[in-house]
């Protein structure tokens, strides 16, 4: 029996695309790369990404996320979850405390704790495991979303990136920070998709009690481009760069000189700064597990709608104006004005502020009837001012 090979002659075009997506796709594996050490890591992330909604948790190591003790169903109410959650802790670091003290005649329960640690591992590690224990809120539905909403904005960012001359990977940020959430807002003071704080923020965006740029996902891009490319040039990596993102490039350069080490896997391992926390220590991690589920995100969550781009006029303010002129010009409804210019804060929505001069107004080409120009000029003189409105003091 004879067996031959055949020959295949592929179309130029096809060969061509294949040798750019191999190219790129390992130029992003060097640029971001997983060393074998943080892919246990990485496979908590995705797990947190994908297979768990914010209704559940996992009761977790906080330094070896591979143990994971479990599953948690939450009631919804914040005060019972507290307890809940409490009480589970409480309950592992009991059964660690007794696998210190005795591993022989285990119950299953007690088995099936020292299975996840290993037979051979020490008292010593059970017992900083006894307190090393967190909670981690399932991100599925989050992230689910985030993606259907990322379409609106994530043509722009990349574009932003690459004419930064950065790795257009980096558009994937923020379902790390906020699911793109362009309303988001953490607890320490953190706004938009790209959560910027006020005192970062203000580096390279406006920010005062009339308008806050990290509200806008087009100025913030921007900025968050600076900011990344500001932190590569301090720290040398990419995976150090996104790390400094969340933790501050002094801090990261800190972490490197101590270490003696550029590497993500030791860093993230070994560093026990003061401030690298929890979510310092997992920040390029989570990044790298947003990286595959936004990938391959049917594989993890079935055919998605994805929010297509919004095509825009854009018009420049030549003065102060009051919302209210500027919309009956337009003849656009405030409510569309506001949800695309967010960065406008609620002084000019109320009326109490004018719209600065020298603002750009996003208007929805949908929405709009007529040149911008046009419409701009049909603004009354005496709706036009020089100066924005006095602030009013009793």
């Amino acid at each position: 029996m004879r067996m031959y090979m055949i020959a295949t002659r592929f179309p130029q075009s096809l060969v061509i695309s294949l040798s750019l997506f191999l190219s790129a796709t390992t130029l992003a594996a060097e640029l971001f790369p997983k060393p074998v050490e943080i892919e246990p890591d990485v496979a908590f992330w995705l797990r947190v990404y994908t297979e768990i909604d914010t209704s559940k948790g996992y009761i977790h190591d906080a330094y070896n996320v591979e143990v994971v003790y479990e599953t948690l169903k939450l009631t919804g109410q914040r005060k019972a979850d507290r307890k809940l959650i409490s009480a589970a802790k409480d309950r592992y670091a009991s059964i660690l405390q007794q696998l210190i003290n005795d591993r022989d005649q285990l119950t299953t329960e007690e088995q099936r704790i020292l299975a996840l640690w290993g037979s051979n591992v020490s008292n010593a590690r059970l017992q900083k495991a006894s307190s090393d224990m967190r909670f981690q809120r399932g991100q599925s539905d989050r992230f689910k979303e985030g993606l259907k909403r990322s379409g609106e904005w994530h043509e722009h960012i990349e574009k932003v990136m690459i004419k930064n001359n950065l790795p257009p990977e980096l558009a994937l940020l923020p379902h790390v920070e906020s699911s793109f959430n362009p309303e988001a807002y953490s607890s320490a003071g953190a706004a938009g998709i790209w959560q910027f704080t006020r005192s970062t923020g203000r580096r390279y965006m406006h920010i005062d009690y009339v308008v806050d740029q990290r509200m806008d996902p087009f100025a913030a891009t921007i900025a968050a481009a600076q900011l990344l490319k500001h932190n590569y040039q301090l720290t040398g990596t990419w995976p150090l760069a996104i790390t400094a993102y969340n933790h501050g490039a002094a801090g990261v350069r800190r972490a490197s000189k101590q270490l003696g080490t550029n590497d993500i896997g030791s860093i993230s391992r070994n560093y026990r700064g003061r401030n690298f926390g929890f979510a310092s220590r997992n920040f390029y991690l989570s990044f790298l597990a947003a990286m595959e589920a936004s990938k391959h995100p049917e594989l993890y969550f079935g055919p998605l709608k994805v929010t297509s781009p919004i095509d825009y006029a854009e018009v420049t303010l030549p003065d102060y104006l009051l919302l209210e002129s500027f919309s009956r010009a337009f003849n656009v409804d405030s409510d569309i004005l506001k949800e695309h210019n967010r960065s406008l804060l609620d002084p000019v929505w109320q009326g109490k502020k004018r719209i600065p001069q020298g603002y750009t107004m996003r208007i929805p080409c949908a929405s709009m009837v007529g040149s911008a120009s046009e419409l701009l000029a049909s603004i009354p003189t005496e709706q036009r001012f020089a100066e924005q409105t006095p602030d009013l003091f009793h």
